[in-house]
């Protein structure tokens, strides 16, 4: 059952980027481009998404468990470390160069754009990375507490 609603879910989301045009690298660019071609368009499908969040965020929460699972899985870690900051600083750098970040790139693989092609593999490259950053971190973080 949950590899279905997480398919449905992937699904609703993929469509939801084409919809909004988000898969394509040169809407994020327009965006990004303050004084040329700025386009305000990310901003309406984030707030859109923020709106949408906020929401269900409050529905879910209300029934007091997921409908897939037996509970939730929040974070517990509430402090900021280097790793908080260089992982987004990284991700947002990969963004502005290349137009995409990990959902609508796949779905741009889907509809044939080039650029994927070589976004994807760095992207893949990448999350190899951090994992294995992770894992050699986790004895240091799991001292810690």
């Amino acid at each position: 059952m949950s590899f279905l609603v997480n398919l449905a879910l992937g699904l609703l989301f993929g469509a939801g980027l084409v919809v909004s045009g988000m898969s394509d690298p040169a809407k994020v660019m327009n965006f990004l481009d303050l004084f040329g071609t700025w386009d305000p368009s990310l901003a309406f499908v984030m707030g859109g998404a923020v709106l949408v969040a906020f929401f269900g965020y409050r529905l879910v929460f209300a029934r007091g468990r997921p409908i897939a699972r037996g509970g939730f899985n929040l974070p517990t870690r509430t402090d900021i470390d280097a790793r908080v900051v260089a992982g987004p600083a990284i991700f947002g750098i990969g963004w502005g160069l290349g137009g995409f970040c990990p959902g609508p790139a796949l779905t741009a693989l889907g509809l044939g754009a080039t650029g994927t092609l070589a976004f994807l593999p760095a992207m893949f490259l990448g999350m190899w990375a951090a994992r294995l950053l992770s894992e050699a971190d986790a004895p240091r973080y799991e001292a810690l507490g």
